[in-house]
């Protein structure tokens, strides 16, 4: 900041050299003005000193302000501008009024954002429970017949089902805190739900499924822990060859946590897609060749696991499939800390 300002003020240092080199010339020069030299040296240190003294003085009360602003430049918060010290001068005052109404406008615009999502949100989850109702129609349908070509058509109707609940989470999860209830699960009771949910997909490639292990109870929410499971599930049922298997493992780590292991025989993961495979949008090398990958599964599965407790991990090699861990760390973190931001909302 010294550097900066000294750089800002070349003017004044400049004028104050040229006024004291003047002078000096002036008592050299002129005959009628007498000094000793003594009185010159004490002359021009007295100009320096004063020049010094006046400087320093400005750089602390003109700086004090541009300071602040350079904190919060580095450590923004959304309440950045209560933290502005009151403007000393003029020039500061400008400076935090523009300041202010900047932030000012730009909240009107986040509002309008946001309240233009929610209408978004809000226009496509109803779509999402009318188009349920043919759907549900057409399950009906399905169910009632026997003809080995249904079961073709259940798969696919499936597929669509399974779209369509994805995109309805997608527009709960920014309020995920609002739909969040906590109850004593068992893990592989949560699994067999899902199972039997992807039974027609499952059933049209062949895949067996087993479940291993001791089970184990924990706490956390069945929908939204079903929907991760889900998401892995399905990826593991995309990429997994017909006539394979998919299993299910249970068990409790040495500090007591739960976890639940989905494994597949399917191609398993490139090394280097490895730690990518939770980004938005990241498809990896098995995704391109099927071509029928989005990039929006494991992401959503991480964005939701993050939320409610539940740690994901992957452990994949080529040709040997790949083992997705869903590890139950503490059920009731999330709740502490919904209770504790209740608790604080002001009256």
């Amino acid at each position: 900041m010294l550097v900066r300002y000294v750089s800002s003020k070349k003017s004044w240092i400049l004028l104050f050299i040229s006024l004291l080199g003047l002078t000096d010339l002036l008592i050299i020069f002129d005959q009628g003005v007498s000094v000793t030299p003594p009185s010159f040296i004490y002359l021009n240190a007295l100009y320096i000193i004063v020049f010094i003294v006046f400087f320093i003085w400005r750089y602390r009360k003109e700086t004090r302000y541009l300071e602040a602003v350079a904190k919060l430049q580095k450590d923004m918060q959304t309440n950045w501008f209560e933290s502005l010290p009151h403007p000393d001068n003029e020039l500061d005052k400008i400076t935090d009024n523009v300041l202010r109404e900047a932030s000012s406008h730009f909240k009107q615009m986040l509002s309008q954002v946001k309240e233009a999502q929610l209408i978004e949100n809000d226009y496509t989850a109803s779509w999402i429970h009318e188009i349920k109702t043919p759907l549900t129609a057409m399950k009906l349908i399905m169910d009632a017949q026997s003809n080995p070509d249904i079961s073709k058509i259940k798969t696919e109707w499936l597929r669509i089902h399974l779209l369509i609940e994805r995109q309805l989470y997608m527009t709960r999860l920014p309020a995920l805190e609002s739909d969040y209830v906590l109850e004593r699960l068992s893990v592989q009771r949560l699994a067999i739900e899902e199972i039997q949910e992807l039974a027609p997909w499952c059933m049209e490639k062949n895949l067996a499924v087993n479940i291993e292990g001791n089970d184990a109870a924990v706490v956390t929410d069945r929908k939204w822990c079903r929907f991760i499971i889900r998401q892995i599930l399905t990826n593991a049922i995309k990429y997994s060859p017909s006539d394979t298997s998919l299993t299910f493992r249970t068990a409790v780590t040495e500090q007591e946590n739960v976890y639940l292991d989905i494994m597949d025989e399917g191609p398993g993961i490139q090394p280097h897609d490895l730690p990518r495979i939770f980004d938005k949008g990241f498809t990896g090398g098995n995704g391109r060749i099927h071509n029928a990958a989005t990039g929006l599964g494991l992401y959503l599965a991480q964005s939701v696991a993050a939320k409610i407790g539940i740690k994901l991990q992957v452990h994949s090699s080529q040709s040997q499939g790949t083992t997705m861990r869903l590890t139950f760390t503490d059920s009731n973190a999330f709740e502490t800390v919904r209770r504790g931001q209740a608790n604080h909302i002001p009256l």
